[in-house]
């Protein structure tokens, strides 16, 4: 059940920032096929000679078609709807469905993505070096979010229990996305889309190397200017 304490509100930013990991190539459907309602069937005759193409293209079935985008970039929206699972949660979803996360700077991706990177190294033992490629993607956002920053436990920084219901229930509710106050930087603001064509198709920016010390993300490095820089 929505706990009411959302207020939905108007959200325009020039630009968003998301950061991935480089590993991932695009999905020649998602890029190749301009009508997303044509994706299952050609998914289904390509599975015949590639059996591989299903794990390739993700669940289809968590997006209608309506709600799908495609042309060139598509896969950089696309997929984490598409490749969610409830063995990867996130802070407003049990991996059930997926949500577009964003920031409204890149230093605010760049301090969300460590968050969760950090978690991912001590959990798995890794040994101290630098770590994998990570490239970011600058969007956009004009759209009516419901803003949770006044919903009790939204931003908790360890627990996602209350986050993770509410949204649940606005995204039940019909809800395009929400929108928070960023909970590793301050001052920084983030969104999430519940939907694929709720943001615009990105363009791909820089790209990062993370540092592992053993027990933290120490440095980052941007591949284009080579620049390390200390993590605070």
């Amino acid at each position: 059940m929505v706990s009411g304490r959302a207020v939905r509100r108007r959200v325009r930013w020039l630009q968003t920032y998301r950061i991935i990991r480089s590993i991932f190539p695009p999905i020649n459907l998602f890029e190749d096929i301009a009508d997303p309602r044509d994706w299952e069937a050609l998914a289904s005759v390509e599975a015949k000679t590639n059996p591989r193409i299903r794990f390739e293209i993700g669940d289809l079935g968590k997006v209608p078609a309506a709600r799908r985008v495609s042309g060139p970039g598509a896969s950089l929206v696309m997929a984490p709807f598409v490749h969610c699972s409830t063995l990867r949660p996130s802070r407003f979803s049990d991996g059930s469905y997926g949500i577009y996360y964003a920031a409204d700077s890149e230093p605010v991706a760049v301090a969300e993505t460590i968050h969760h990177h950090q978690a991912f190294m001590r959990a798995t033992s890794e040994a101290p070096g630098w770590t994998a490629d990570f490239r970011v993607l600058i969007g956009a956002i004009d759209r009516d979010l419901d803003d949770v920053d006044a919903v009790p436990g939204t931003r908790d920084p360890e627990d996602y229990t209350l986050a993770q219901a509410e949204g649940r229930a606005l995204r039940a509710a019909g809800s395009d996305g929400l929108a928070w106050s960023s909970v590793r930087m301050v001052g920084g603001s983030c969104i999430g889309a519940f939907w694929p064509d709720v943001v615009p198709i990105p363009v791909q920016g820089r790209h990062y190397s993370y540092h592992w010390d053993g027990s933290r993300v120490d440095f980052v490095r941007q591949h284009d200017t080579g620049a390390v820089l200390a993590v605070s």
